[in-house]
């Protein structure tokens, strides 16, 4: 069964909901309701990573994430990730009762040590692909390359493989046409062997493919949805929880002959 993860960002200026939810009691509330619209995990993230955001020092990032991770925690029962390439923001998400690490940048950032973090905790991590260029030669081939890159990375630090998961980074260092390509050919992250996390959500590509701007994008996300799903993707990372679970639930029972569960 598809499994969705909601997005809370508490952040001034994410690109689709940046300062929405900075207070407190605003994202405890948001959480609350991706919850109740069928959220199997809350993924919160505490910097933008929307293209040109403004740097968050690690002591702010943490400012921001660690209350809300802790509230929620005491008020709801349900799976936390914390989004973020800093290690030691994970650490302290993960000391105030977050539960799985969700890296942009596939803990390649800095010192490489986000692996040793989700090691030493025990937990899940989520390795993205992502670069600082669009200087592909083969772009499948090559995002599988870096995507292995990652995975040796977590497997030298003692990450056990059932606790790797991949994203294929839609939207980061790809252009149009790259992330069209990805999409249509995800079962090549799919066949990897991980649990695959695809993360759409109202992103540049589908406004480019639709001409609509980002809060007119849920049909094209909804779309997205589908596909991953047909393509194998375990987890959907989305705004829109209610209408992507729905989704997700047709796709299940359709995929699985009427079964649901």
């Amino acid at each position: 069964m598809t499994k969705i993860m909601g997005i809370l960002n508490v952040t001034p200026d994410s690109f689709s909901d940046g300062g929405r939810y900075t207070a407190l009691e605003q994202a405890v509330a948001h959480a609350k309701q991706l919850v109740q619209d069928g959220a199997d995990a809350i993924d919160i993230g505490g910097e933008s990573t929307r293209p040109g955001a403004r740097f968050v020092s690690a002591e702010e990032e943490i400012k921001r994430v660690v209350p809300v991770i802790r509230q929620l925690k005491q008020e709801i029962d349900v799976l936390i990730s914390i989004d973020t390439y800093k290690p030691v923001v994970a650490k302290a998400a993960l000391e105030a009762g977050a539960d799985i690490i969700n890296d942009v940048w596939g803990s390649k950032w800095g010192d490489q040590s986000m692996a040793q973090v989700a090691r030493a905790f025990n937990v899940p991590i989520i390795l993205m692909h992502n670069r600082d260029n669009r200087n592909y030669g083969h772009f499948i081939e090559e995002v599988v390359g870096d995507l292995y890159e990652s995975i040796e990375i977590a497997q030298a630090a003692g990450v056990p493989d059932e606790m790797i998961w991949l994203d294929p980074g839609i939207g980061f260092a790809k252009d149009y046409a790259q992330n069209m390509e990805l999409m249509n050919r995800l079962d090549v992250i799919t066949n990897l062997g991980y649990p695959v996390l695809l993360g759409t959500s109202r992103k540049s590509f589908i406004g480019q493919a639709l001409d609509l701007p980002t809060e007119e994008r849920l049909e094209g996300t909804l779309a997205t949805t589908c596909l991953g799903i047909m393509k194998g993707c375990a987890w959907i990372r989305v705004h829109d929880v209610r209408e992507n679970k729905r989704a997700s639930l047709m796709m299940d029972a359709m995929l699985g002959g009427g079964q649901i569960g």
